[in-house]
């Protein structure tokens, strides 16, 4: 396999079967290079790979910025809706991917003597060293980045198919460590033979938002915002390599040489070339293997673009704005917020339902930062009333937690949520039940731990800190889990009814009730004879009694107050 848009080196589902009411059934996965990919995207469901992370960089590094350089940004929203609801692209359309793709077929080759695929033809070292392929494989020991259980040391030889290689060439751009890199010949930024102040791939600065629809068309069209053409010089990584080019401001990325500048626009950022990188392809008993690689610093971001689509953001309150890092640099007052691991993702959907209302940064008080929805999920929201009410929209989250000031890869954030459009209303019924039941099952946890801590120190010890240990509140948001999901999907098609959202709010509120009282009990159950009798602590002058009888009695006046229609069917019944 040598090229990536004829030569098979993705595995897609098929999804050739429809099973009631529009829903397509699994079907098998099948081996595509890219052009039978798009060309077929409608009948394909998604793309497996090896790591959740590969997904987004194979999108953005690649499908995304062929469709929209070959057939150009849908200009507004009806054209936008008019695209998606054809379902697969039309036979115009077909032919202008297919002379895009015949006119640039040949900066597609991964092995290319000239211009290899997001590499520098020719790169080397002062000392024509080369390092193993596992560099490129955040998944493989290399250096310092030892992944927890990993079954293969820096030692072992890891031989990379074409396949494998390309797919993880596109991750090194996205999501590569940072600290130092290799020094290339031919980079006037290198000293002693590396560079330095490297920072991760553009995507590892990000918490990825990622809508996926039924079919990989679908997801395609998703996944482009609508609206302001592209800018003339705003081009894919292939058509912005000029191996001659000299000095800055040249926008070429098949030279050592490299530069910190801005995005110029879409394009530009999804195949940002945040490494300069070349494969060393060869031939093995197996056949043709990367064994070998030479990993360069690339280009570094001055700033995450507000053109960046895949990622939620943090907008600062009118108090932190204009703060300082300790560089004396002034930090940006809206920036990416990045997934926290360990948290489901629909704890964090405060932040995806903050949709734009006339361009206020939503939530954020003088005090209190707020939030920014993702540029998609806010396009979605714009034409949400053009598409069908119940359509099954998916948003998947990915991210990667890095340690050692970011030169290792500690752990990898996947999360896939099903979102209902009419969420994205944020003066709408849905979006306010889902609020109000993510807020809900906070405070449930909360009241659980509560509890915990109140029998713990009726018996004479401290709570459990709430950066340590496993505490009774995060038993019970994974055993909420389902339940909102479950309420996620049922919410799709009750649009605006009022009174089918109180139906699945109560229901909500009353299996959620169930598993609370059932951790309640696991940590009622732990209480030792001496907490009937209970403990006085004197703090701040004031005396307050801690046992048993108290606790609970709390415990359940403040699950009444938090599930308000569960209490007030008790108390009617």
């Amino acid at each position: 396999m040598c090229n990536l848009l004829d030569d098979a080196w993705l595995s897609a589902r098929s999804s050739n079967s429809v099973v009631g009411e529009g829903h397509r059934g699994l079907g098998a996965f099948e081996e595509v290079g890219v052009r039978r990919l798009l060309l077929g995207a409608e009948r394909f469901q998604d793309i497996a790979v090896e790591l959740p992370t590969q997904k987004p960089a194979i999108f953005r590094q690649l499908l995304l910025p062929i469709v929209v350089d070959a057939l150009g940004r849908p200009r507004d929203a009806a054209e936008w809706v008019a695209m998606f609801k054809a379902g697969a692209f039309s036979p115009e359309q077909c032919d202008k991917l297919n002379a895009y793709l015949d006119g640039h077929r040949h900066l597609f080759d991964l092995f290319g003597k000239d211009a290899p695929f997001a590499q520098v033809a020719g790169l080397r070292t002062a000392r024509d060293e080369t390092k193993g392929s596992a560099l490129l494989v955040a998944t493989a020991a290399t250096g310092n980045n030892v992944p927890l259980f990993s079954s293969r040391s820096e030692g072992d030889s890891l031989e990379l198919t074409p396949a494998q290689a390309a797919r993880w060439l596109l991750h090194t751009h996205c999501w590569d460590t940072a600290a130092i890199k290799t020094g290339a010949v031919g980079d006037p930024r290198v000293k002693a033979g590396k560079t330095t102040g490297n920072p991760v791939g553009p995507l590892g600065q990000l918490g990825v938002v990622m809508p996926k629809g039924r079919t990989v068309y679908e997801t395609l069209l998703l996944n482009i915002p609508f609206g302001q053409p592209l800018l003339s010089d705003d081009l894919p990584q292939w058509r912005r390599r000029e191996p001659d080019s000299r000095g800055e401001g040249t926008l070429s990325c098949a030279t050592p040489a490299w530069q910190a500048r801005a995005s110029r626009g879409l394009l530009d950022v999804w195949t940002w070339q945040s490494r300069r990188i070349r494969l060393v392809p060869e031939e093995t008993p197996s056949g043709l293997r990367v064994t070998q690689v030479v990993v360069a610093a690339g280009d570094r971001l001055d700033s995450t673009p507000d053109h960046e689509p895949h990622t939620a953001w943090i907008v600062d309150s009118a108090a932190t704005r204009g703060k300082k890092s300790g560089k004396g640099k002034v930090v940006s007052p809206v920036r990416p917020r990045r997934h926290q691991l360990g948290r489901a993702a629909w704890r964090g959907l405060n932040a995806l339902l903050a949709v734009d209302r006339a361009g206020e940064q939503i939530d954020a008080t003088d005090v209190r930062a707020g939030f920014h929805t993702s540029v998609l999920l806010s396009r979605i929201g714009a034409v949400r009333e053009r598409l069908p009410q119940e359509y099954p929209l998916q948003v998947e989250l990915t991210g990667i937690a890095y340690g050692t000031q970011s030169s290792v890869v500690e752990d990898v954030f996947f999360d896939e949520i099903p979102l209902p459009l009419t969420a994205l209303n944020p003066d709408g019924i849905v979006c306010g039940s889902l609020l109000e039941a993510l807020s809900q099952a906070e405070g449930l946890a909360g009241a659980v731990n509560n509890l915990s801590a109140d029998l713990r120190r009726a018996a004479g010890t401290e709570p459990i800190p709430w950066d340590k240990g496993q505490r009774p509140g995060d038993t019970l948001l994974h055993a909420l889990d389902p339940l909102v999901r479950r309420l996620l999907v049922g919410l799709r098609t009750i649009g605006e009814d009022f009174e089918q959202s109180e139906r699945g709010l109560t229901a909500w509120e009353q299996k959620a009730g169930r598993e609370t009282w059932k951790v309640a009990e696991q940590v009622l159950s732990t209480a030792a004879p001496g907490l009937f009798s209970g403990r006085t602590v004197t703090k701040d002058g004031k005396e307050r009694v801690y046992q048993l009888s108290r606790a609970e009695r709390h415990f359940l006046d403040r699950m009444d107050e938090i599930l308000t229609r569960r209490a007030a069917l008790r108390k009617s019944a």
